[in-house]
C-alpha cells in the first residue's frame, strides 16, 4: 500500500511516499528555519503563508522522486493535530483536495504518534508494546504504546516542554534559533558540573516533568551576572543545563520502565537528537538489559515519512476521515 503523506504542523512543509508503513520511497522537507531565525522563533502567520506557497511544489517533487503519480497512490495521510492551527489547515485542506480529486481514503494522523512511528521506519523489528519518551519543542510525554493506535500517557510536563526549555535558555545565552541544537553543540566543550541547578519534581506524580523552574534558574543566573558586569562561561552553563534537563528526562523514564516492567524503550521527537540524551539512555538501558530504539537524527525533526508510517497503521485500524476533517491545535495522543 502506497501512502502519500503531508506534514505542516509548524515550520517545515513536508511530503513523503511510504509503502506499507515501513519503506520510504521518497521524502521532501522544505524548511523555514532561516526565515524564522530573524525573529528568534516561529512566527505562526509567516509559517502558514510559507506552507501555502511551498506545499504544491513539495508534493510534486515527492511524487517525482518516488517515480510515481497520484494514480498509484492508495491513500493520503495528513497531520491534523496538534500544532499551529493555521499551518495545520494548509496541509489538511490540501490533503482533502487530493483525496477528493482521486477518490481515495483520507487518513488523519496525530503528530506525536507520527514521531513515535519514525522508529518503525528505522527499525523494521520494532513492534508494540513498548515505553516511549516523546520530547520536542512543545511536548514532553512518557507514553505506554500498547498497540500501533492504542496509547496511554503516564507522564507529561506540567509546564514547559524540554525542547522549549532548551530553546529559551539558549536564546538568553545569545544563541541563534533553533537554540536547542546550538546549545547541544556548545555544551560538548563545557563542564557539566560547573553549575549546580535544581532537579524539579512533581509531588505525587513521579513520571511528570517540570522544566519551568529549571529554565528560570538559568535565566536568573545570566541576568544576575549581567547586572554585575560579569560574563558567565557559556560552554559550562550550556553543559550544566543540558545535564540537568537530561537527568530529569532519564530519571523519570527509567523509573517508569521499572514500575511498568518494560523491557523495550523508544525515544522520539526533536529533542531525541540530543547527543547527551542518546548517550545517557543507551548507557542506562545497557546496564538494565533494556532494548533501546532511537530514530536516526534525520528522522527526529518534523518530516512526512513518519506521517506516512503512522498513517498506514491508522488506516489498518479503520481511522479514516471525510471532507469534514478539521485541524486541531491541541489533541491528546490517546485520542489519536
Amino acid at each position: 500500500m502506497k501512502i502519500l503523506s503531508i506534514e505542516s504542523s509548524c515550520d517545515e512543509t513536508a511530503a513523503a511516499v511510504v509503502e506499507n508503513g515501513r519503506k520510504v520511497l521518497s521524502s521532501v522537507v522544505a524548511s523555514q528555519v532561516e526565515e524564522h531565525k530573524l525573529y528568534g522563533g516561529v512566527v505562526p502567520e509567516i509559517a502558514s503563508r510559507r506552507h501555502a506557497e511551498a506545499i504544491s511544489g513539495v508534493v510534486s517533487q515527492t511524487l517525482e522522486n518516488a517515480d510515481t503519480s497520484l494514480d498509484d497512490i492508495d491513500a493520503i495521510a495528513v497531520t491534523y493535530a496538534p500544532g499551529l492551527i493555521g499551518a495545520l489547515l494548509v496541509g489538511v485542506n490540501f490533503a482533502k483536495g487530493l483525496a477528493l480529486a482521486k477518490n481515495i481514503p483520507l487518513i488523519p494522523t496525530h503528530h506525536l504518534r507520527s514521531h513515535i512511528a519514525s522508529n518503525y521506519i528505522a527499525h523494521p523489528d520494532l513492534k508494540p508494546p513498548f515505553l516511549c519518551l516523546v520530547v520536542s519543542g512543545g511536548h514532553s510525554h512518557i507514553i505506554l504504546v500498547e498497540d500501533y493506535t492504542k496509547m496511554k500517557i503516564i507522564g507529561r510536563t506540567r509546564d514547559d516542554a524540554a525542547g522549549e526549555a532548551f530553546d529559551k535558555a539558549a536564546r538568553t545565552m545569545g544563541m541563534p534559533y533553533p537554540g536547542g541544537i546550538a546549545l547541544d553543540k556548545i555544551a560538548e566543550n563545557g563542564n557539566p558540573d560547573a553549575f549546580v541547578l535544581p532537579f524539579p519534581k512533581v509531588s505525587g506524580s513521579p513520571y511528570d516533568f517540570s522544566f519551568s523552574g529549571l529554565k528560570t534558574a538559568v535565566i536568573n543566573l545570566i541576568h544576575n551576572a549581567s547586572q554585575k558586569g560579569d560574563k558567565l562561561p557559556v560552554e559550562d552553563l550550556s553543559a550544566s543545563f543540558r545535564k540537568a534537563v537530561v537527568n530529569c528526562l532519564t530519571t523519570n523514564l527509567m523509573k517508569a520502565a521499572d514500575d511498568t516492567q518494560s523491557n523495550t524503550i523508544v525515544i522520539a521527537g526533536g529533542v531525541s537528537a540530543n547527543s547527551l540524551l542518546r548517550n545517557s539512555l543507551q548507557k542506562l538501558c545497557d546496564e538494565k538489559n533494556i532494548r533501546l530504539y532511537m530514530p536516526p537524527k534525520e528522522l527526529c525533526g518534523d518530516n512526512a515519512a513518519m506521517v506516512g508510517s503512522q498513517g498506514y497503521y491508522e488506516f489498518l485500524a479503520g481511522n479514516t476521515a471525510g471532507q469534514n476533517l478539521n485541524a486541531y491545535a491541541t489533541k491528546s495522543i490517546e485520542e489519536g
